[in-house]
């Protein structure tokens, strides 16, 4: 694609979906196997109403199936499936409808809450939709009733997903083949919401109606060996923590309870509820005003504000004994402006630590929230 969007004076190139590379590679194999007339490239209207061309590689033919396939388009998005071949076998069948299934490399869903049923290929709805619209278009132009069944596959699959939150989600062997849009828009946030979106329709579907949150693998850790709790009870939320709360609300859960490190949660004291650096980093001016308020000398607060990590500012609160009394004023207020984002049908409540001194920590709703996550 040779589509562009500016994002931090940045000139990036759009790309295309895994789902549009299935749905060009299906057409192009049903237009070879129907008509005999092979494709150099396979055009389709996107549903973001995009039109795309996408070059096909033809890799076998035979009577009665064709396989095409699409290089996963060099956008600026660093996403894993970046120059995959996505492929599709389009087959005769006996029937006269078109069947979509998974093969080599697509994922299986093995758990309830995604967009398909367990057993099914991870192959999202929409995705399915621009499969079965484009073999369908090629099936009107050749005048043909004969039923086709359309076998998506990605060579290597299965060690990419590796990388990706699938197995967490319970998909298995494979990538999922994915897109709202037909289009990957460079470091959208937008996936990595609808990722927590996913997890935590999930949980609340097995019925949970308590959630652990956490934004990474610290979290995770601590979780495990502060708290003597599962890691995987936890869904990551990455630096998203107010968008978490809200689906959290949206999908009615009860209660949530925010784990973390100092160094990612002492922001949510400034009402900062996407905790990423690129919205700034005010870390050690909240510690310091904080500290300030509980008696650290102005000569030991200009030394805190000159930190580089939060362990070496709390090495100063502790030296000045006004740590505990500190640290409580901080989780106040982040209590607050948590409370302030879930509203009056969401509990909320945070842990806050650190890898040098463990728990330092938690809001006043934090002990009862837990309570739902033990024996």
């Amino acid at each position: 694609m040779e589509e562009f969007i500016v994002k931090g004076g940045k000139k990036l190139r759009l790309g295309c979906t895994t789902g549009s590379c299935a749905a060009a590679a299906a057409k192009a194999a049903a237009c070879l196997l129907l008509t005999g007339c092979p494709m150099e490239q396979a055009t389709l209207v996107t549903p973001k109403g995009v039109r795309i061309a996408l070059p096909v590689q033809t890799l076998q033919t035979a009577a009665d199936s064709v396989t095409c396939a699409v290089e996963k388009d060099q956008s600026d998005d660093p996403d894993v499936t970046r120059g995959a071949l996505i492929t599709a076998t389009v087959s005769r069948t006996g029937g006269s409808g078109v069947t979509i299934d998974g093969g080599e490399g697509v994922g299986r869903v093995t758990k309830p809450g995604l967009d398909q049923p367990v057993g099914a290929a991870a192959i999202n709805s929409v995705p399915r939709q621009m499969i079965l619209e484009g073999v369908e278009e090629i099936r009107a132009l050749a005048d043909s009733r004969c039923g086709l069944r359309v076998e998506i596959s990605v060579p290597g699959g299965e060690a990419l997903a590796k990388k990706t939150f699938n197995p967490r989600l319970g998909i298995l062997g494979g990538i999922s083949i994915l897109g709202t849009t037909g289009i990957v828009e460079p470091m959208s946030q937008r996936a990595l919401i609808e990722t927590i979106r996913v997890e935590l329709r999930q949980r609340r579907e097995g019925g949970a109606e308590y959630v652990l949150l956490t934004p990474g693998n610290y979290g995770s850790d601590f979780i495990r060996d502060g708290l003597g709790l599962d890691p995987a009870l936890a869904v990551q939320t990455s630096n998203f923590i107010g968008d978490a709360l809200d689906l959290c609300g949206e999908l009615g859960f009860r209660g949530a309870l925010l784990v973390g490190h100092v160094g990612k949660l002492v922001k949510l004291a400034g009402g900062m509820l996407n905790t990423h650096s690129q919205y700034g980093d005010c870390r050690m001016e909240l510690l310091a005003a904080h500290a300030a308020a509980a008696g650290l000398p102005p000569g030991r607060v200009a030394e805190l504000l000159d930190c580089a990590a939060c362990d070496d500012a709390l090495r100063i609160l502790k030296e000045e004994g006004v740590c505990e009394e500190t640290l409580a004023r901080v989780t106040g207020r982040a209590a607050f402006h948590l409370g302030q984002r879930a509203g009056e049908g969401l509990e909320v409540g945070a842990v806050l630590f650190s890898k040098a001194y463990g728990l330092l920590s938690q809001t006043s709703q934090a002990g009862e929230l837990l309570k739902h996550f033990r024996g």
